[in-house]
């Protein structure tokens, strides 16, 4: 067979990945060998909608189709040919939330998402009742959150799922869910690596009384491990990926993932002791562990890799809208000064800048809370920017002060991994947009958790390349590999990426950054309660 993308996409030997951003759907069309080799992308932003965050149906279905039409110009551009048959498709997507469905296939709510922080009672009482942290944005949260709501809706549903879970079953017909993704819908026991018997058991006593029509299993989707078929696209979904007609039905679609998932499959992050971070609009830490934890934490919540193996997760709502929002400032006083603006130089010329400033930040305090952060206990967020009189205030320390926050509520929950689980690794990988800029984000992050950060070439073709390298891995397994094994053999090839290691002097700033971080949250919740 020819390498030539042209041939190889005229073949039907392409795989597709597509992942649902935060801010951006992203598509990315691979061959073989797993080299992108076209993509496609679609802009789009939550809504606030009667205190939820959510995406209307209306935007996901656009800002799909209109991510894939995307590729197809881009394909169209680079090799004059129209994508017809494709070897196999990933479907990923921000992890979590809540889409109801009824028996008719419509959603009963609108889907809220990740971000909303209104489950807290939720979440705090089957903590207690699984003895397992239940993190704020999980599905079993949201369910069991509208239960004590008294929500009508709820007797009505016939199935619960995910984003990514939803667009996945909408074009195979399949109602299936990768582990990754599934163990953020509700536990995942390890050993099964499906659902927790137990605590589906124990849920369904709980709201035994409500004598709701379903059971708790009768209504999530079928939990498959990477590698496993999770069915074909179909005629009717082809129709609604790819709106001109071209594409034609069959292709073998692996099993719907979160962003995590894929995250961790970017940057060959999927074996026991490595890690990785991501670093866009949230932040995520992912840690594959040897071992269980001594007991369970509120900050961390415990997930799984695509293929079953436990994860510890630090996730966190907020991280570069903030620091971005500011680049965004100094955006529009060089337009003042009638100066042509290049924003990948002006990122890089702040984010360069900021490795200027004083290890501490000269003791200026960002916190980059556009919405609630669990971890710190904060349900809502207000943006601030705190200093004093005395403090350093110069460009380079406010520069580093917003990088420093765009990571520091990770760096609190894993110091909880680190120093008191004693948890080891061998390699954490970033990846995202804070690390586009060469060197700034890995020097930032190495400090922040005191260990030595890598950034791939890759980092920047981000989850919609994990998931397609997911599809790759159903269809282009030939020595039927663990996940791992075939991630490091046939992908990265050995590639471990450039490395940073933190400095003595870099790690104890931002250990006196964090102490004062934290006696700080008290102004964050003050601002919180004022407006």
């Amino acid at each position: 067979m020819t390498s030539d993308p042209k041939s190889i996409i005229q073949q039907g030997k392409a795989v597709l990945g597509i992942e649902f951003g935060s801010t951006r759907i992203k598509a990315v069309l691979i061959d073989p060998q797993n080299k992108p080799i076209a993509q496609g992308s679609h802009q789009w932003e939550n809504q606030l909608v009667n205190g939820l965050w959510t995406y209307s149906v209306e935007a996901i279905w656009y800002g799909l189709q209109d991510c894939y039409a995307d590729l197809r110009a881009n394909v169209r551009k680079l090799y004059d040919v129209e994508i017809e048959n494709l070897a196999a498709i990933g479907v990923s997507a921000m992890m979590h939330g809540y889409m109801p469905f009824n028996s008719d296939g419509k959603i009963l709510v609108p889907f809220r998402t990740w971000r909303n922080t209104n489950t807290a009672e939720a979440a705090a009482e089957l903590s207690e009742l699984f003895v397992y942290n239940i993190p704020l944005r999980w599905s079993i949260a949201h369910l069991y959150q509208a239960i004590l709501n008294g929500e009508e809706h709820v007797g009505d549903i016939d199935f619960l799922t995910t984003l990514a879970g939803f667009i996945h079953w909408q074009l195979s017909g399949e109602k299936v869910l990768g582990v990754g993704d599934a163990s953020g819908m509700i536990p995942v026991d390890p050993a099964t690596r499906d659902y927790s018997a137990e605590m589906v058991e124990k849920f369904d006593k709980l709201v035994a009384p409500k004598a709701y029509p379903w059971k708790l299993a009768g209504i999530l989707p079928r939990v498959l491990v990477a590698g496993e078929n999770a069915g074909f696209l179909t005629a009717e979904g082809a129709g609604r990926l790819d709106v001109s007609g071209h594409l034609k039905p069959g292709a073998a679609m692996c099993p719907p993932e979160g962003d995590a998932g894929t995250g961790m499959v970017a940057t060959n992050a999927v074996l026991r002791r490595t890690g990785n971070v991501s670093a866009g609009t949230s932040s995520f830490s992912m840690i594959v562990l040897e071992k269980e934890l001594s007991k369970p934490y509120e900050m961390i919540d415990m997930v799984t890799t695509p293929d079953g193996s436990l994860v510890a997760m630090v996730h966190c709502n907020n991280c570069t809208s903030d620091l971005n929002a500011w680049v965004g400032l100094f955006k529009e006083y060089q337009e003042l000064l009638g100066v042509p603006v290049d924003m990948g130089e002006l990122f890089g010329k702040l984010y360069n800048a900021a490795l200027e400033g004083d290890a501490d930040c000269g003791g200026l305090l960002s916190y980059n809370y556009y919405s609630g952060e669990p971890v710190t206990g904060l349900v809502e967020g207000r943006p601030l920017f705190v200093r004093s009189a005395t403090d350093k205030f110069s460009l380079a320390n406010f520069m580093r002060a917003n990088l420093y926050a765009s990571v520091a509520v990770l760096k609190i929950g894993n110091d909880i991994l680190f120093n008191d689980e004693k948890v080891e690794v061998d390699r954490i990988t970033g990846h995202g947009g804070l690390f586009k800029t060469p060197g700034v984000g890995q020097r930032v992050l190495a400090a922040a958790l005191n260990s030595p950060i890598s950034v791939m070439e890759t980092a920047g073709e981000g989850g919609a390349w994990g998931i397609a390298l997911l599809g790759s891995y159903l269809v282009n397994n030939p020595g039927k590999l663990s996940l791992a094994g075939w991630l490091n053999d046939y992908v990265f090839l050995g590639n471990a990426g450039t490395e940073i290691a933190p400095t003595a002097e870099d790690v104890e700033g931002f250990n006196r950054y964090i102490e004062s971080y934290k006696r700080g949250l008290a102004i964050e919740r003050a601002a919180v309660e004022a407006k």
